[in-house]
């Protein structure tokens, strides 16, 4: 009988065989890398707001000015 064990910080890996060949692939998550020039002021979003750039403002924003329900008159989505 084989048994390997690895730990880590948060998981654990244990694999026993009875004369098997078995293949065990682990992955965990790595660092997440900075956001990019991605300025986003969402202070004013409300309920369905969409992303928006305002050139006026230099940057996206997530507002009440343009929701699903303004993207068209009437519409609905």
């Amino acid at each position: 009988m084989t048994s390997v064990n690895v730990t880590t910080q948060k998981n654990t890996v244990t694999v026993s065989t009875s004369g098997q060949s078995t293949v065990v692939t682990a992955t965990t998550a790595g660092p997440q890398g900075p956001p990019g020039d991605f300025d986003l002021d969402q202070v004013a979003k409300v309920d369905k707001s969409v992303i928006y750039y305002d050139l006026a403002a230099n940057q996206f924003k997530a507002d009440n000015v343009h929701t699903t329900a303004t993207l068209a008159d009437g519409g609905n989505f």
